[in-house]
């Protein structure tokens, strides 16, 4: 049980370095995001994915841990989670304050990383909103009204005020 207790609490402590890693990253982006820098925004989320990778390889290890001192306690593997293994460990006080410091680490961690991606999210639904209103200009742009001009037949046959738009296409190099 010892062994099993020091697995978990190491790999509670890597997820937290891991966590850690994750947050600077989501931090790091804001600034990105609001500069628009398409480039190091891409940098930033394949460094995230890495992350995450090893994020979710802690995971597998730690439910593993989980189940494992939930066979040896015949606890219900279903209703095991830190906060009860933690109240489990009374008899264990060292141990009972690694996994607390840990857990509150952890928990702490992940609210500011929610706090973040939340803010992120926010910047980049604001920058396409942008993208969606600078579009629908170009598109009134394109669709503005006709001029009077008519010929003999009584058809109209004046110009777009919006220019020599083509339909669907876009010169990059205006």
């Amino acid at each position: 049980m010892a062994s099993l207790m020091e697995t978990l609490i190491q790999t509670l402590n890597e997820e937290a370095v891991v966590f850690e890693r994750l947050l600077a990253l989501s931090m790091k982006k804001t600034p990105v995001i609001i500069s628009q820098n398409l480039e190091e925004l891409q940098k930033i989320t394949d460094e995230e994915q890495d992350v995450v990778i090893q994020v979710n390889r802690l995971e597998k290890k730690r439910d593993v841990c989980m189940n494992d001192i939930a066979s040896v306690l015949n606890k219900d593997v279903q209703k095991m989670n830190l906060s009860s293994l933690i109240t489990m460990m009374d008899n264990r006080p060292d141990e009972q304050r690694q996994l607390a410091d840990v857990h509150d680490k952890l928990k702490n961690l992940t609210e500011q990383l929610k706090r973040a991606n939340a803010q992120n999210e926010g910047l980049i639904e604001n920058a396409l909103e942008l993208v969606q209103f600078d579009l629908n200009l170009l598109q009134a742009y394109k669709t503005a009204p006709e001029t009077a001009n008519y010929n003999k037949g009584a058809y109209n046959v004046g110009d777009s005020l919006g220019g020599n738009l083509n339909s669907g296409s876009f010169d990059a190099k205006q």
